[in-house]
Protein backbone atom coordinates (compact mmCIF):
# COMPACT_ATOMS: atom_id res chain seq x y z
CA UNK A 1 0.00 0.00 0.00
CA UNK A 2 1.43 3.67 -0.71
CA UNK A 3 0.50 5.73 2.16
CA UNK A 4 -0.61 9.19 0.70
CA UNK A 5 -2.28 10.41 4.14
CA UNK A 6 1.05 12.61 6.14
CA UNK A 7 -1.18 15.34 6.91
CA UNK A 8 -3.12 12.90 9.36
CA UNK A 9 -0.61 11.41 10.68
CA UNK A 10 3.27 9.87 9.50
CA UNK A 11 4.95 7.22 10.62
CA UNK A 12 7.24 7.43 13.35
CA UNK A 13 10.79 6.89 12.46
CA UNK A 14 12.02 3.85 13.31
CA UNK A 15 14.83 5.45 15.72
CA UNK A 16 12.04 7.19 17.37
CA UNK A 17 9.67 3.86 18.11
CA UNK A 18 13.22 2.51 19.79
CA UNK A 19 13.90 5.27 22.00
CA UNK A 20 9.70 5.71 23.53
CA UNK A 21 10.22 1.67 24.02
CA UNK A 22 13.25 2.23 25.66
CA UNK A 23 12.17 5.34 27.65
CA UNK A 24 8.71 3.48 28.79
CA UNK A 25 11.21 0.63 30.23
CA UNK A 26 13.37 2.23 32.09
CA UNK A 27 11.47 5.59 33.20
CA UNK A 28 8.10 4.94 34.41
CA UNK A 29 8.53 6.82 37.56
CA UNK A 30 6.19 10.21 37.90
CA UNK A 31 8.46 12.89 36.46
CA UNK A 32 7.40 14.89 39.70
CA UNK A 33 8.66 12.95 42.50
CA UNK A 34 11.13 13.81 44.69
CA UNK A 35 12.85 10.11 44.47
CA UNK A 36 15.90 9.59 42.13
CA UNK A 37 13.68 7.95 39.57
CA UNK A 38 11.46 10.88 39.45
CA UNK A 39 14.34 13.21 39.45
CA UNK A 40 15.76 11.03 36.61
CA UNK A 41 12.72 10.90 34.28
CA UNK A 42 12.28 14.84 35.29
CA UNK A 43 15.76 15.15 33.95
CA UNK A 44 14.78 13.40 30.57
CA UNK A 45 11.91 16.24 29.83
CA UNK A 46 13.57 18.82 30.53
CA UNK A 47 16.26 17.20 28.36
CA UNK A 48 13.96 16.99 25.57
CA UNK A 49 12.39 20.79 26.33
CA UNK A 50 16.10 21.84 25.51
CA UNK A 51 16.20 20.19 22.29
CA UNK A 52 12.82 20.87 21.34
CA UNK A 53 13.94 24.87 21.85
CA UNK A 54 17.75 24.61 20.00
CA UNK A 55 15.74 23.41 17.01
CA UNK A 56 13.74 27.05 16.89
CA UNK A 57 16.66 29.15 18.52
CA UNK A 58 14.60 29.97 21.43
CA UNK A 59 14.70 29.70 25.19
CA UNK A 60 14.06 25.94 26.70
CA UNK A 61 11.87 27.86 29.33
CA UNK A 62 9.60 28.90 26.58
CA UNK A 63 8.41 24.97 25.35
CA UNK A 64 5.09 23.47 26.99
CA UNK A 65 4.50 19.81 26.52
CA UNK A 66 0.94 19.21 25.70
CA UNK A 67 -1.34 15.94 24.33
CA UNK A 68 -1.64 16.96 20.91
CA UNK A 69 -2.19 19.75 18.08
CA UNK A 70 -5.60 20.25 18.99
CA UNK A 71 -4.60 20.96 22.52
CA UNK A 72 -2.05 23.33 22.00
CA UNK A 73 -4.19 25.36 19.83
CA UNK A 74 -7.01 25.54 22.19
CA UNK A 75 -4.10 26.47 24.92
CA UNK A 76 -2.85 29.38 23.30
CA UNK A 77 -5.91 30.70 21.95
CA UNK A 78 -8.25 30.23 25.33
CA UNK A 79 -5.03 30.98 27.34
CA UNK A 80 -4.53 34.11 26.07
CA UNK A 81 -8.63 35.47 25.43
CA UNK A 82 -9.03 34.77 29.32
CA UNK A 83 -5.74 35.86 30.69
CA UNK A 84 -6.11 39.41 29.04
CA UNK A 85 -9.47 40.07 28.29
CA UNK A 86 -9.20 43.40 30.42
CA UNK A 87 -7.16 44.80 27.71
CA UNK A 88 -9.94 43.96 25.55
CA UNK A 89 -12.09 41.07 24.01
CA UNK A 90 -11.72 41.19 20.09
CA UNK A 91 -9.99 38.33 18.30
CA UNK A 92 -8.30 38.01 14.62
CA UNK A 93 -8.11 34.71 12.58
CA UNK A 94 -9.10 33.71 9.28
CA UNK A 95 -11.99 31.65 7.07
CA UNK A 96 -9.91 28.25 6.70
CA UNK A 97 -8.57 27.74 10.03
CA UNK A 98 -8.37 23.97 11.15
CA UNK A 99 -11.22 22.83 13.19
CA UNK A 100 -9.40 22.71 16.64
CA UNK A 101 -8.81 26.65 16.13
CA UNK A 102 -12.01 27.68 14.23
CA UNK A 103 -14.26 25.98 17.17
CA UNK A 104 -12.24 27.35 19.77
CA UNK A 105 -12.97 30.87 18.48
CA UNK A 106 -16.83 30.21 18.31
CA UNK A 107 -16.60 28.63 21.93
CA UNK A 108 -14.97 32.62 22.88
CA UNK A 109 -18.09 34.33 20.57
CA UNK A 110 -20.43 32.62 23.13
CA UNK A 111 -18.42 33.58 25.74
CA UNK A 112 -18.99 37.42 24.62
CA UNK A 113 -15.51 37.51 22.78
CA UNK A 114 -15.95 39.34 19.41
CA UNK A 115 -14.24 37.68 16.45
CA UNK A 116 -13.06 38.89 13.38
CA UNK A 117 -12.74 35.93 10.02
CA UNK A 118 -10.56 37.11 7.65
CA UNK A 119 -11.37 36.16 4.20
CA UNK A 120 -8.81 34.30 1.74
CA UNK A 121 -7.93 35.12 -1.75
CA UNK A 122 -9.17 32.34 -4.50
CA UNK A 123 -5.76 31.08 -4.31
CA UNK A 124 -6.48 30.67 -0.54
CA UNK A 125 -4.28 33.10 0.95
CA UNK A 126 -4.82 35.95 3.61
CA UNK A 127 -3.79 39.40 3.64
CA UNK A 128 -1.36 41.14 5.08
CA UNK A 129 -3.70 44.46 4.97
CA UNK A 130 -6.53 42.90 5.49
CA UNK A 131 -5.26 41.94 9.09
CA UNK A 132 -3.93 45.21 9.45
CA UNK A 133 -7.20 47.09 8.54
CA UNK A 134 -9.24 44.41 11.20
CA UNK A 135 -6.81 45.34 14.58
CA UNK A 136 -8.94 47.62 16.86
CA UNK A 137 -7.98 49.09 20.23
CA UNK A 138 -9.67 46.04 21.62
CA UNK A 139 -7.47 43.60 19.61
CA UNK A 140 -5.68 41.13 22.02
CA UNK A 141 -4.84 38.06 19.98
CA UNK A 142 -4.44 37.50 15.73
CA UNK A 143 -3.98 33.20 15.01
CA UNK A 144 -2.90 32.35 11.42
CA UNK A 145 -2.04 29.07 10.32
CA UNK A 146 0.97 28.56 8.44
CA UNK A 147 0.17 26.01 6.05
CA UNK A 148 -3.42 25.32 5.59
CA UNK A 149 -4.34 20.99 6.37
CA UNK A 150 -6.50 20.85 3.74
CA UNK A 151 -5.10 22.84 0.40
CA UNK A 152 -1.55 23.03 1.67
CA UNK A 153 -1.59 27.03 0.94
CA UNK A 154 1.20 28.79 2.81
CA UNK A 155 0.24 31.96 4.62
CA UNK A 156 2.63 35.03 5.16
CA UNK A 157 3.18 34.97 8.75
CA UNK A 158 6.52 36.66 8.68
CA UNK A 159 4.93 39.78 7.07
CA UNK A 160 2.27 39.71 8.99
CA UNK A 161 4.47 39.40 11.77
CA UNK A 162 6.46 42.04 11.26
CA UNK A 163 3.29 44.05 10.81
CA UNK A 164 1.94 43.07 14.22
CA UNK A 165 5.37 44.36 15.68
CA UNK A 166 3.85 47.95 15.54
CA UNK A 167 0.85 46.70 18.16
CA UNK A 168 2.78 45.60 21.35
CA UNK A 169 -0.65 44.59 22.85
CA UNK A 170 -1.44 42.40 20.23
CA UNK A 171 -0.54 38.43 20.20
CA UNK A 172 0.45 36.59 17.42
CA UNK A 173 -0.62 32.64 17.59
CA UNK A 174 0.52 30.31 14.61
CA UNK A 175 -0.50 26.64 13.97
CA UNK A 176 2.34 25.32 12.90
CA UNK A 177 0.90 21.37 12.73
CA UNK A 178 1.54 21.33 8.88
CA UNK A 179 4.62 23.08 8.74
CA UNK A 180 6.95 22.18 11.10
CA UNK A 181 9.46 20.17 9.86
CA UNK A 182 9.09 20.73 6.41
CA UNK A 183 9.12 24.64 5.91
CA UNK A 184 11.53 26.77 7.43
CA UNK A 185 10.16 29.53 11.06
CA UNK A 186 12.02 31.99 12.49
CA UNK A 187 9.90 32.23 15.81
CA UNK A 188 11.98 35.30 16.63
CA UNK A 189 12.91 37.03 13.54
CA UNK A 190 9.09 36.58 12.59
CA UNK A 191 7.80 38.03 15.67
CA UNK A 192 5.53 34.98 16.73
CA UNK A 193 4.52 34.94 20.42
CA UNK A 194 2.39 31.54 20.39
CA UNK A 195 3.27 28.88 17.74
CA UNK A 196 1.59 25.41 17.85
CA UNK A 197 3.14 22.03 16.74
CA UNK A 198 1.91 17.83 16.91
CA UNK A 199 4.89 15.21 17.06
CA UNK A 200 2.85 12.96 14.84
CA UNK A 201 3.00 14.95 12.05
CA UNK A 202 6.70 14.84 12.05
CA UNK A 203 7.34 11.48 12.04
CA UNK A 204 7.02 11.25 15.54
CA UNK A 205 4.33 9.62 18.74
CA UNK A 206 0.58 10.59 18.70
CA UNK A 207 -0.41 12.23 22.21
CA UNK A 208 2.58 15.04 22.29
CA UNK A 209 1.76 18.29 21.15
CA UNK A 210 4.65 21.32 21.37
CA UNK A 211 3.41 24.68 22.41
CA UNK A 212 5.42 27.72 22.49
CA UNK A 213 4.81 30.99 24.72
CA UNK A 214 7.31 33.86 24.05
CA UNK A 215 8.79 34.31 27.81
CA UNK A 216 7.23 36.83 29.99
CA UNK A 217 3.17 35.51 28.60
CA UNK A 218 1.39 33.73 30.45
CA UNK A 219 -1.54 32.22 29.53
CA UNK A 220 -5.01 31.30 31.80
CA UNK A 221 -4.73 26.99 31.91
CA UNK A 222 -7.20 25.39 30.62
CA UNK A 223 -6.02 22.30 32.99
CA UNK A 224 -5.63 22.85 36.94
CA UNK A 225 -4.40 20.64 39.69
CA UNK A 226 -0.70 20.37 39.65
CA UNK A 227 2.49 22.91 38.91
CA UNK A 228 3.89 21.02 35.66
CA UNK A 229 4.77 22.63 32.68
CA UNK A 230 5.14 26.11 34.74
CA UNK A 231 1.89 25.55 36.46
CA UNK A 232 0.30 25.97 32.70
CA UNK A 233 -0.96 23.02 31.87
CA UNK A 234 -1.40 20.22 34.51
CA UNK A 235 -0.96 16.16 34.70
CA UNK A 236 1.75 14.03 34.53
CA UNK A 237 3.79 14.55 31.81
CA UNK A 238 3.74 11.47 29.13
CA UNK A 239 7.79 10.83 29.37
CA UNK A 240 8.01 8.72 26.61
CA UNK A 241 6.55 10.49 24.36
CA UNK A 242 8.03 13.62 24.96
CA UNK A 243 11.75 13.06 24.96
CA UNK A 244 10.44 10.68 21.40
CA UNK A 245 8.81 13.80 20.35
CA UNK A 246 12.32 15.72 20.63
CA UNK A 247 14.21 13.00 18.64
CA UNK A 248 11.98 13.14 16.07
CA UNK A 249 12.10 16.99 15.73
CA UNK A 250 15.64 17.00 15.87
CA UNK A 251 15.92 14.01 12.74
CA UNK A 252 13.22 15.91 11.14
CA UNK A 253 14.66 19.20 11.42
CA UNK A 254 18.59 18.27 10.24
CA UNK A 255 17.48 16.67 7.10
CA UNK A 256 14.65 19.25 6.11
CA UNK A 257 15.60 21.19 3.61
CA UNK A 258 16.65 17.65 1.70
CA UNK A 259 13.47 16.42 2.23
CA UNK A 260 11.88 19.63 1.07
CA UNK A 261 13.60 19.69 -2.31
CA UNK A 262 12.58 16.15 -2.69
CA UNK A 263 9.21 16.30 -1.82
CA UNK A 264 8.74 19.65 -3.97
CA UNK A 265 9.84 17.91 -7.48
CA UNK A 266 7.39 14.93 -6.40
CA UNK A 267 4.63 17.49 -6.03
CA UNK A 268 5.55 19.25 -9.34
CA UNK A 269 5.08 15.58 -10.84
CA UNK A 270 1.94 14.71 -9.03
CA UNK A 271 0.35 18.49 -10.22
CA UNK A 272 1.25 17.99 -13.78
CA UNK A 273 -0.41 14.76 -13.73
CA UNK A 274 -3.54 15.91 -11.88
CA UNK A 275 -3.78 18.84 -14.21
CA UNK A 276 -3.25 16.58 -17.70
CA UNK A 277 -6.64 15.03 -16.73
CA UNK A 278 -9.66 17.32 -17.13
CA UNK A 279 -12.57 16.09 -14.75
CA UNK A 280 -10.20 16.75 -11.66
CA UNK A 281 -9.89 20.46 -10.42
CA UNK A 282 -6.50 21.74 -8.43
CA UNK A 283 -7.19 23.32 -5.72
CA UNK A 284 -5.05 26.61 -4.03
CA UNK A 285 -2.21 28.46 -5.67
CA UNK A 286 1.03 29.16 -4.88
CA UNK A 287 2.77 29.54 -2.39
CA UNK A 288 1.84 25.84 -1.21
CA UNK A 289 3.51 23.40 0.98
CA UNK A 290 6.18 21.04 -0.89
CA UNK A 291 3.84 17.42 0.41
CA UNK A 292 0.47 18.60 -0.18
CA UNK A 293 -1.60 18.14 -3.59
CA UNK A 294 -5.97 18.91 -3.20
CA UNK A 295 -8.22 18.59 -6.47
CA UNK A 296 -11.68 18.48 -6.75
CA UNK A 297 -13.66 16.08 -9.01
CA UNK A 298 -16.67 17.98 -9.36
CA UNK A 299 -19.89 15.44 -9.56
CA UNK A 300 -18.37 12.61 -7.78
CA UNK A 301 -18.41 12.10 -4.26
CA UNK A 302 -14.95 12.27 -2.58
CA UNK A 303 -15.03 8.74 -0.51
CA UNK A 304 -15.96 7.10 -4.15
CA UNK A 305 -12.77 8.49 -5.14
CA UNK A 306 -11.22 7.40 -1.69
CA UNK A 307 -11.89 3.80 -2.06
CA UNK A 308 -11.20 3.58 -5.66
CA UNK A 309 -7.60 4.29 -4.58
CA UNK A 310 -7.41 1.99 -1.82
CA UNK A 311 -8.14 -0.45 -4.53
CA UNK A 312 -5.63 0.38 -5.98
CA UNK A 313 -3.33 0.26 -2.82
CA UNK A 314 -3.23 4.17 -2.27
CA UNK A 315 -4.26 5.76 0.96
CA UNK A 316 -5.65 9.10 0.73
CA UNK A 317 -8.12 11.29 2.04
CA UNK A 318 -11.02 13.87 1.66
CA UNK A 319 -10.26 16.65 4.10
CA UNK A 320 -8.93 17.00 7.46
CA UNK A 321 -8.96 13.76 9.32
CA UNK A 322 -10.71 15.34 12.63
CA UNK A 323 -13.65 16.17 9.78
CA UNK A 324 -13.27 13.70 6.97
CA UNK A 325 -16.46 11.97 8.62
CA UNK A 326 -18.87 14.28 7.65
CA UNK A 327 -20.96 15.47 4.45
CA UNK A 328 -20.94 18.73 4.88
CA UNK A 329 -18.85 20.85 1.59
CA UNK A 330 -14.95 21.70 2.72
CA UNK A 331 -15.29 25.27 4.17
CA UNK A 332 -12.13 25.97 2.91
CA UNK A 333 -12.68 25.34 -0.28
CA UNK A 334 -16.35 27.66 -0.11
CA UNK A 335 -13.83 30.17 1.58
CA UNK A 336 -12.42 30.47 -1.91
CA UNK A 337 -15.34 30.78 -3.55
CA UNK A 338 -15.78 27.15 -4.86
CA UNK A 339 -19.11 26.08 -5.98
CA UNK A 340 -21.19 23.57 -3.61
CA UNK A 341 -20.75 20.94 -5.93
CA UNK A 342 -16.98 21.73 -6.25
CA UNK A 343 -16.34 22.15 -1.95
CA UNK A 344 -18.33 19.02 -1.84
CA UNK A 345 -15.99 16.29 -3.95
CA UNK A 346 -11.98 17.66 -2.53
CA UNK A 347 -9.46 14.83 -2.61
CA UNK A 348 -6.15 15.01 -0.99
CA UNK A 349 -2.98 13.36 -1.31
CA UNK A 350 -0.22 14.69 0.98
CA UNK A 351 3.18 12.50 1.33
CA UNK A 352 7.08 12.02 2.93
CA UNK A 353 10.12 11.87 1.55
CA UNK A 354 10.03 8.24 2.16
CA UNK A 355 7.94 8.15 -1.69
CA UNK A 356 9.62 8.01 -5.10
CA UNK A 357 8.69 9.01 -9.05
CA UNK A 358 7.10 5.77 -9.31
CA UNK A 359 5.18 6.27 -6.70
CA UNK A 360 3.35 8.96 -8.34
CA UNK A 361 3.73 7.33 -11.61
CA UNK A 362 0.99 4.71 -9.72
CA UNK A 363 -0.88 7.35 -8.55
CA UNK A 364 -1.34 9.12 -11.83
CA UNK A 365 -1.94 5.74 -13.49
CA UNK A 366 -4.91 4.96 -10.91
CA UNK A 367 -6.30 8.08 -11.26
CA UNK A 368 -6.33 7.70 -15.06
CA UNK A 369 -8.45 4.97 -14.61
CA UNK A 370 -10.39 5.83 -12.08
CA UNK A 371 -11.97 8.86 -13.60
CA UNK A 372 -12.36 6.90 -17.09
CA UNK A 373 -14.53 4.29 -15.08
CA UNK A 374 -16.19 6.73 -12.76
CA UNK A 375 -17.00 9.31 -15.70
CA UNK A 376 -20.00 7.94 -16.86
CA UNK A 377 -21.65 7.57 -13.50
CA UNK A 378 -20.87 11.34 -12.84
CA UNK A 379 -23.73 13.15 -10.77
CA UNK A 380 -25.27 10.27 -10.38
CA UNK A 381 -22.86 9.12 -7.35
CA UNK A 382 -23.65 12.70 -5.76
Amino acid sequence: MLYFDHCASTPPYEEVIQTMMEVMKAHYANPSSLHQRGSAAGKLIERARSLVSEQFGTRSGEWIFTSGGTESNNMAIKGIAKQYSGRGKHLITTAIEHASVSETFAQLEQEGFNVTYLPVSASGHVSVEQVAEALTDETVLVSVMHVNNEIGTIQPIEQIGQRLKQYPKVFFHVDAVQSIGKLPIDIEQWGIDLVSGSAHKFRGPRGVGLLYVRNGITLYPLLTGGSQEEGMRSGTQNVPAIVAAAKALRMTRETESARRASMSELREQLVSIVASIPELKLNGGAPLAPNIVHFSYPGMKPEVVIHKLEQHGIMASTKSACSSKDNKPSQVLLALGASTEHASSGIRLSFGDEHRTQDIDSVGKALRQIVAELKPLERRLT
